[in-house]
């Protein structure tokens, strides 16, 4: 009766730690993100309001790789210019792997207002 009770703790015990595991890689390993438009992150583009490049170049490569078990470890992330704040414009972005790999990284605009601008990019 022990061994069974025993071997029922031991499958609990990994089930949660397996549940809690894919929970984390989820919240942790989104490509999407909120940014506000303010003065510091504002550029424009072809004369519409644009997240600036930077800040999507800096926010792209934290998240590129946010887990050890979750996209490449990029350095050098550069986009070619800000990322119209306008539902469905894309840039493509690049960045570099530890063996000097050129990787391109589309991103998207999946929302905008006058506010902010939601974006993600695919690994």
């Amino acid at each position: 009766m022990q061994r069974s009770k025993f071997a029922v703790g031991v499958v609990g015990g990994v089930s949660a730690v397996v549940a809690l595991g894919g929970l984390g890689t989820y919240l942790f390993g989104g490509t999407e993100s909120t940014t506000g438009l303010d003065g510091y992150s504002t550029a424009s583009v072809g004369g519409h309001r644009a997240l600036a490049a930077d800040i999507v170049a800096i926010r792209t490569q934290s998240k590129y790789h946010p887990l050890p078990w979750v996209g490449d470890k990029l350095s050098s992330v550069s986009c070619p210019t800000g990322l119209k704040a306008v539902a469905g414009a894309s840039i493509t972005c690049t960045g570099r792997k530890s063996d000097g790999e050129v990787v391109r990284i589309p991103v998207r605009v999946t929302e905008a207002d006058a506010q902010s601008v939601t974006w993600k990019f695919e690994r």
